[in-house]
């Protein structure tokens, strides 16, 4: 790995409105690494990869990205640089295939080994499927067409939303088997999970954020069920 990390986040506050969601977050991700944050339903984990992802306003130096801050770029700026999110809820579009939400995702160009060819090897299932609405399909079915979309764009750094929720475990389980291969090729992940003994299974190192701080974090090998569950819950 490089001294330097892919993605610094710094003292980073956020706000919807008057509510603040986060206080002085801070978390890095080594290139080629795989970061869970986790955390219970409100606990700041979307709004944190929403304000990577350029999506919420933020002070530019609160996130530096390969050495640059980004923390006030446009969200298409951000995916230009090489940053793609797996939103909560999968968001494809409805009125499109399943080829045609994909090929969305590669419209800016960037190089990269992530075309349609590599996406249906990843998932054989969305091959089938290609020329059918994307609303047909399963849930689990619709995650990969999320997860692929994102990869289309040749991302350096994935960030994954939930990628687990609402769906059956034997479902996020085949999921999860495919994150491996992503990571083989050089992208780094931040996977947000609720799920405690799965972020422990996928990462190398998590964060677990509760009321919107950072109530525990280190390496996944060194972390336990019951560490991480007290500050989940905040005990």
């Amino acid at each position: 790995m490089s001294d330097a990390p892919l993605l610094e986040v710094d003292a980073l506050d956020a706000y919807y409105g008057d509510f603040q969601a986060l206080f002085g977050v801070s978390m890095k991700v080594e290139p080629g690494q795989v970061v869970a944050v986790i955390g219970a339903n409100g606990a700041g984990k979307s709004t944190l990869l929403k304000s990577i992802a350029g999506l919420m306003p933020s002070r530019a130096d609160a996130i530096r990205f390969e050495g640059k801050s980004i923390g006030d770029a446009p969200a298409f700026a951000v995916v230009g640089r090489g940053i793609a999110l797996v939103p909560e809820g999968r968001r494809l579009f409805p009125s499109l295939s399943v080829e045609e939400n994909l090929l969305i995702g590669g419209q800016l160009g960037r190089p990269g080994p992530w075309n349609l060819e590599r996406v249906y090897a990843l998932f054989p299932i969305l091959a089938e499927r290609r020329h059918v609405p994307s609303t047909s399909l399963s849930g689990g079915q619709q995650q990969m067409v999320a997860i692929s979309r994102a990869l289309m764009s040749n991302p350096r750094l994935l960030l994954c939303d939930e990628i687990s929720l609402g769906l059956a475990p034997i479902v996020v389980r085949d999921i999860y088997a495919k994150l491996p291969s992503i990571v083989a090729d050089g992208i780094s992940l931040v996977i947000v999970e609720q799920d405690i003994v799965q972020a422990l299974r996928a990462a190398n190192h998590v964060y677990c954020l509760q009321e919107g701080r950072v109530a525990l974090q280190g390496a996944a090998s060194s972390l336990t069920r019951d560490s991480i569950s007290a500050a989940y819950f905040g005990v």
